[in-house]
C-alpha cells in the first residue's frame, strides 16, 4: 500500500512540482492545499501518514499552527522553508518536526528526508505504544493493588511524573449520590518525594471554605478537558477562589485537568499544577485519553471489590443481629390491651406509624416501649428494612459511639477490625434508642449532627457517610428535668420530641391485667411445655389490687416463675403465696402464719441476696450482659430479663465498676 503525502504549500508551481516528484518516485499525493483550513478539511477527508508543510500559508494561520493538530492526530510532517528568520526557526523546532527541507529543493534532498522520517516515525510509535502499554500495566496494577485508596493514587502520580510533569496533583472519584469526595492530593517537595495532603488538611492551608473546596470537583464535572497555561490560568483562577488560593499559597502558574467517564457511572479526575505557566500541551490530554479504557477496567474492579466487601460486611452484621434477635426472644406478635388509655395508644401509633416523623416513647420501665417501637415500624414503609435496637443505658460511654457509627480498623487500641455502627446498619430501616435520657452530654452533640445533617463518620474514618433513617427514641426520665440540670440538650429534645407518646402504667389500665396475665400464661406454657390451666380468681384479684412498680414487665417474670412452680394440675396462684413459695429462708410450714411485714422483710433480703450475686456475675465479665460467655449466659438467663432484674435491683454501671457492694 502506497503512504499517502498531503502537500501544504501556498505556491502551487512548488507544490506541483513536489507533486509530480514525488509521484515518480513511487509516493501516493493524496492533496494539494495551500490555506490552514483546505489543510484540515483533507486531513479529515484523506487521513494521510506524512504531510509537507510550509510554515508560511494563505490566511490568518501559519504551518506552525497547523503542527500543533499534526502532532495531536500522529501525523508525521516536514516543513517546507525559505525562511532563515532565528525566531521563525525557533518557533517551528518546538513543535518537533520530523525534519526541515530548505526552498529550493533537491530530489535527493526530499527522498532521503522523507525515508528519515518514515523511521523515526514507525520507531516512535512503535516506542510510544510500549511505554503507553508500560504506563497502563503500572497503573492497573496500583489502582487494583492492597493498599489504601490515598497511598494508591500517590503511587500513580508518582509514576505519571514522568510524562505529565507536575508541582502538585489532585486524583480522586466522584461517584453520583456520593456527597464526600474520594480523593489524593500530593505536593512535590523533592526529586521523588510527596507530600501526602488530605483534603480536610488541604482546606486549611490554603485557607478555603469547604463550599470552595468542592469547586475542585463541581469545576471537574463540567469540563471536558482543557490545559491552562499562563494567561489561561490567571483567567481561571479569578473565576474558581479555591484555585486562585492553590495558585497563591503554593507559586502554581499552569494547570492540566481532565475527568475521565468511568461505565459504573462517575468520574475518575486527573487534576496538575506546575510552578512553570507553559507545562501543559494538548499531548497531556491525549495521553490520558488514551489511558481511559484500561483505567475504567482498574476502577471499575475497585469499586466492585469494595461493593463486595461492604455488602459482605452488612450481611454479617444484619446476621449476627438477627440471631441475637432470636435468642433473646423479643419479638412479640401483638400489643395486649383494650383499656381506653391503650385504645388512645394505638390511634397514634397508626397515624404517625406511616409518616417518616421521628417518635419520642415516654413512660415508666416495663410499659412496653420496645414494642410500641417495634409496632410503628412494621406498620410503616420501611418494614422490610431493619429494625435495630441500642440501649444506651447498657454500653460504657466509650464504647456507645462506636456502637452508633462504626469505627475503621486502627482507630483506637482495640480496633482490630472495621466495624458498622447501628446507623449504618439500619440504612433505610428504623433506629429504637431505647434509654435515651442516659446519652452522654457528649453524644448528644453528634446525635444532633444525624439528626439534622443526615451523615455519620466512622470513628477514625475520614469522609461522611449519608444515612437514611428513622429515629424511635425512649426514655422513663422526665427529660424536661433532665434538661434543666444541664443533663440533656434542649436542641436534641426538640429533634426527639416531635412526636411524643406517653405509655400508661399497668395500675391506670386494671382491666387489661386479665387479658396479660392469661397471654404471658399461654405464652410461657408453650415455652416451658407446661399446660397452662388458668389463673386462681383470689390471685387475680391481687393482681388487680397490686401497683405494679414494674409494670409488664413485672408481670410477665411472675407469671413465668408461677408457671414454674406450678404442679399442672391446676390453676397458678400469685401474690404472697407465690413469694412465700419463692423465698427458700424459712420453711413452707411457717411461712402461712408469718406477719405481712415479715414477708416484706424477708423479700428485702431475697433482693439483696439476688443484687450481689448478679453484681459478683457482672463484675467477672466487666458489665457484659449479652454474648458469649456474657451476664446472661453465666445467670442461664434471657439478657432482656437479666436487664430487668437489674433495673428492677437499681443497679447501675457504676455499680459494676466499684469493688465492693453498694446499698440499695
Amino acid at each position: 500500500m502506497k503512504k499517502q503525502i498531503l502537500i501544504v504549500e501556498d505556491e502551487f508551481i512548488v507544490a506541483n512540482n513536489l507533486r509530480l516528484l514525488l509521484l515518480e518516485a513511487g509516493f501516493e499525493v493524496c492533496g494539494i492545499a495551500d490555506s490552514y483550513q483546505e489543510a484540515l478539511d483533507m486531513l479529515e477527508l484523506h487521513q494521510p501518514m506524512f504531510v509537507l508543510l510550509d510554515i508560511f500559508l494563505k490566511g490568518e494561520k501559519s504551518g506552525i499552527d497547523l503542527a500543533a493538530v499534526l502532532s495531536e492526530k500522529g501525523i508525521a510532517f516536514i516543513y517546507l522553508s525559505a525562511n532563515d528568520n532565528q525566531q521563525v526557526l525557533e518557533a517551528a523546532t518546538v513543535t518537533q518536526p520530523y525534519g526541515f527541507l530548505v526552498k529550493p529543493f533537491r530530489k535527493k534532498d526530499i527522498l532521503a528526508t522523507l525515508e528519515i522520517a518514515q523511521y523515526r516515525h514507525a520507531h516512535g510509535v512503535e516506542a510510544r505504544l510500549r511505554r503507553e502499554q508500560s504506563l497502563q500495566v503500572d497503573l492497573t496494577n496500583m489502582l487494583t493493588g492492597t493498599a489504601v485508596l490515598t497511598e494508591r493514587l500517590r503511587q500513580m502520580a508518582t509514576r505519571l511524573q514522568d510524562v505529565i510533569p507536575f508541582d502538585y496533583a489532585l486524583f480522586g472519584l466522584i461517584q453520583p449520590g456520593e456527597q464526600a469526595f474520594r480523593a489524593g492530593s500530593y505536593f512535590r517537595i523533592g526529586f521523588d518525594d510527596y507530600q501526602t495532603i488530605q483534603l480536610p488538611d488541604l482546606k486549611n492551608l490554603i485557607g478555603a471554605t469547604s463550599e470552595e473546596l468542592s469547586a475542585l470537583s463541581d469545576e471537574a464535572t463540567i469540563s471536558p478537558g482543557e490545559v491552562f497555561n499562563e494567561a489561561d490560568f490567571e483567567s481561571l483562577s479569578r473565576r474558581v477562589p479555591v484555585k486562585r488560593l492553590l495558585s497563591k499559597k503554593l507559586g502554581l502558574n499552569s494547570h492540566l485537568e481532565i475527568p475521565l467517564s468511568m461505565t459504573r457511572k462517575g468520574m475518575f479526575l486527573f487534576s496538575f499544577y506546575s510552578r512553570r505557566s507553559d507545562t501543559y500541551t494538548a499531548d497531556h490530554l491525549e495521553l490520558l485519553r488514551r489511558l481511559q479504557p484500561s483505567l475504567q477496567l482498574a476502577m471499575d474492579r475497585l469499586l466492585a471489590f469494595e461493593e463486595i466487601e461492604k455488602l459482605t460486611e452488612q450481611l454479617k452484621r444484619e446476621n449476627i443481629y438477627l440471631q441475637e434477635e432470636v435468642k433473646t426472644s423479643a419479638n412479640f406478635e401483638e400489643i395486649i390491651g383494650t383499656s381506653c388509655k391503650m385504645v388512645q395508644v394505638f390511634d397514634l401509633v397508626s397515624q404517625v406509624a406511616p409518616m417518616d416523623t421521628n417518635v419520642l416513647l415516654l413512660g415508666e420501665s416495663g410499659t412496653g416501649k420496645e414494642l410500641v417501637a417495634r409496632a410503628i415500624h412494621n406498620l410503616s414503609l420501611r418494614k422490610d428494612k431493619l429494625l435495630i435496637k441500642m440501649n444506651c443505658a447498657t454500653l460504657p460511654a466509650n464504647l456507645i459511639e462506636s456502637e452508633l457509627f462504626g469505627h475503621e480498623k486502627g482507630a483506637f487500641t482495640g480496633a482490630m477490625e472495621k466495624r458498622i455502627g447501628k446507623f449504618e446498619l439500619a440504612q433505610g430501616g428504623t433506629i429504637f434508642l431505647d434509654e435515651i435520657g442516659e446519652l452522654p452530654i457528649d453524644l448528644q452533640a453528634k446525635l444532633l449532627r444525624v439528626l439534622q445533617e443526615k451523615e455519620i463518620e466512622r470513628i477514625g474514618g475520614n469522609q461522611t457517610i449519608q444515612v437514611n433513617v428513622r429515629i424511635i427514641a425512649a426514655t422513663n426520665r422526665n427529660l424536661e428535668r433532665e434538661i434543666s440540670a444541664g443533663k440533656f440538650r434542649l436542641d436534641l429534645y426538640y429533634r426527639l420530641n416531635v412526636f411524643p407518646i406517653l405509655l400508661p402504667p399497668l395500675r391506670e389500665r386494671t382491666e387489661d391485667i386479665p387479658l396479660l396475665a392469661s397471654f404471658f400464661g399461654q405464652k410461657m406454657a408453650r415455652k416451658t411445655g407446661k399446660p397452662f390451666l388458668g389463673i386462681k380468681a383470689e390471685a387475680l384479684e391481687e393482681m388487680l389490687q397490686y401497683h405494679w412498680p414494674g409494670n409488664i414487665r413485672e408481670m410477665e417474670n411472675l407469671i413465668e416463675q408461677a408457671l414454674v412452680l406450678n404442679d399442672g394440675r391446676s390453676p397458678l396462684q400469685w401474690g404472697r403465696s407465690l413469694l412465700r413459695e419463692l423465698t427458700v429462708l424459712p420453711s413452707p410450714d411457717h411461712s402461712a402464719n408469718m406477719s405481712s411485714q415479715s414477708l416484706d422483710h424477708i423479700r428485702e433480703l431475697q433482693q439483696a441476696t439476688e443484687r450481689e450475686y448478679i453484681l459478683s456475675i457482672l463484675r467477672k465479665t466487666n458489665g457484659r450482659i449479652r454474648g458469649t460467655g456474657g451476664a446472661a449466659e453465666l445467670l442461664k438467663l434471657k439478657p432482656t430479663t437479666l436487664e430487668s432484674r437489674m433495673e428492677k435491683l437499681g443497679i447501675k454501671k457504676m455499680h459494676i465498676l466499684q469493688g465492693k457492694p453498694t446499698g440499695v
